[in-house]
Order: structure tokens, then sequence, then C-alpha cells
């Protein structure tokens, strides 16, 4: 059996393209297509079914995915005994980050791992905590840093990092510490979208408060933690954001940051990986090092 052939297949499976897959090995997509069709015949199953413009998996095709992984593992392990020096760990990491980890923690975690690590390649996707854990399940990448916990059997999670939610003002208002959520009601806010672990906390903090979206006035809603900042800096509205975000936010030019009265919920930040998903040794690496590297 040939574990480049295996490779392959595996990129074909985690882009769901024979075209993607051949950008990412630096192959055409007839030598990809030709490798497929020799472990197809080898097998004598047909490993995927062409749905729509995607290559999706058969069943047989599931099962030689987990030993696949398995195999390419026990090879990087191999490598990785006969390395006299552990410096020489090679591969790539894929991870998906919902706003603020994408933005505030994992460059601090990257290089940090990189000074024992150098040769490690990331790939870092970016979007909601929902989404993050949707490509943790789906295989499409090696594991999530997330600000939800979403409860499935086949997740992990790891906490990283605690901390609570702050209000931010542009410098040219002034409230006085801790605020009140009551007073807040008048002023134009800016939002994040409902299903970033962000949103998830304020939405439970406003209940207890017997305070509905109706009564905010809500201007503005976005993905992405710096413009919902520049709208803040702008004048254009006030928002309730993560205090790692405001830290580091706070520190410039045009941003005040203050507590809010009765909040008292903590969340963490959580490395989530899949259970049944066999993880390369620099993905396995990461992860037991990610504490550390806070």
């Amino acid at each position: 059996m040939d574990l480049h052939q295996l490779y392959i297949f595996t990129k074909v499976v985690e882009h769901r393209s024979f075209s993607k897959a051949a950008e990412h090995v630096y192959l055409s997509q007839s030598t990809v297509s030709s490798h497929i069709h020799s472990l197809e015949k080898m097998f004598n199953v047909t490993l995927f079914d062409r749905v729509g413009r995607e290559s999706v998996l058969t069943p047989h095709g599931e099962r030689l995915y987990e030993w696949a992984l398995k195999l390419l593992e026990l090879k990087d392990q191999a490598l990785l005994d006969l390395s006299q020096d552990m410096t020489e760990l090679k591969g790539n990491i894929r991870i998906a980050a919902s706003s603020v980890p994408g933005q505030f923690m994992i460059p601090k975690m990257v290089k940090q791992f990189r000074k024992d690590h150098p040769h490690i390649l990331f790939h870092i996707n970016q979007s909601s905590s929902k989404n993050a854990v949707e490509k943790v399940l789906n295989g499409s990448v090696d594991f999530g840093i997330i600000g939800e916990k979403y409860e499935n059997d086949k997740l992990h999670y790891i906490p990283l990092i605690k901390e609570r939610l702050v209000l931010i003002s542009s410098d040219q208002m002034e409230f006085s510490s801790p605020v009140n959520i009551h007073e807040l009601l008048k002023y134009p806010f800016i939002m994040r979208h409902s299903d970033s672990g962000t949103n998830a906390l304020l939405e439970r903090f406003l209940k207890e408060n017997g305070i509905t979206h109706d009564q905010l006035n809500i201007i503005a809603y976005t993905d992405s933690s710096q413009s919902l900042i520049q709208f803040v800096k702008e004048g254009i509205g006030i928002s309730i954001i993560s205090e790692i975000a405001a830290r580091e936010s706070s520190g410039s030019k045009g941003i005040r940051m203050y507590d809010i009265e009765d909040f008292k919920h903590i969340r963490y930040f959580y490395l989530v990986y899949n259970i049944n998903r066999t993880q390369s040794v620099a993905s396995n690496k990461f992860i037991e090092e990610a504490k550390n590297l806070i």
C-alpha cells in the first residue's frame, strides 16, 4: 500500500474536491484522480460519489479514511522516533477559531509553539464559534479554539483561559464604572452576530435582567471584532465585548472600557477536538502544550 496515495486520498476527503486537493499537494488534478483510481482498484471498491460539485465519501471511503489517518500518524511517529532532535518536528496544523481567539490568542500561542517547533505550518480559519465546531466535527480542521461549548459526544473540551464581558465606548463618551445595563438602553448598540460565543453570553445576561433585543437600540451587527471596535471608536455606538479584546483595544487612543454592574458570568475559551479523529504528531503536540502557550 502506497502511503503517498493514502495522503492524497485524505486531502481529497478534507477538501471535498479533487481540484482543491490537487492544489494542496502541488499535483495535477488528473494525477490525483489516477492515485484515487489506483486505490479503488486495489481495494475493489468505490471511494467517492459525485454529489453536485463535491466529492462525497462512500461508506467504504469513510472506513479507509479512518485507517489512512492512523497509518499516516504511525508514519509520523516513526519518523519522529528516529529523529534525534524534537525541533525537527514538521507538518501542518489546521485550526478553526472564533473571532477573539483568532485575533488575540492564537497569534501568541503560535509564536510560543514555534520557538521549539519552527518547521510547523499553520492554517487558521476564523469564523463563529458554531461554524468552528462544525469544522471540527466534519474533520476539515484538526481542532478549534472557541468561546462557547456545544454539547456533542464526539467533542472533548480543554479550558484554556477564563474571562468576562465589558462595555466599551469611544473616548468622546464617559460612563461611571461599573455601568448599569438598564442605563445603556438609550444608547446605540453595535452587536456581534447571534452564533458568536460573546453574543450567547450577553443574551443570557440580558435575559436575567428582563431585557429583550427589542429594547436595545441596535444599529449594526458584525462578524468581526475589529470592525465592531472601529464602529465604537468612531462614536457610532457602544458595545459589550470580550474583556480580552477590549484590553487589547483600550490601550489605543479612542476606546474606553468599563465594568458592568452585577455581571458575574465567567466564560472560558476552549480548545476543542473530535475524539474520533486521529491527530497528527504535530497537532497532538500543540494540544498537549496548549495551556502553557497562553
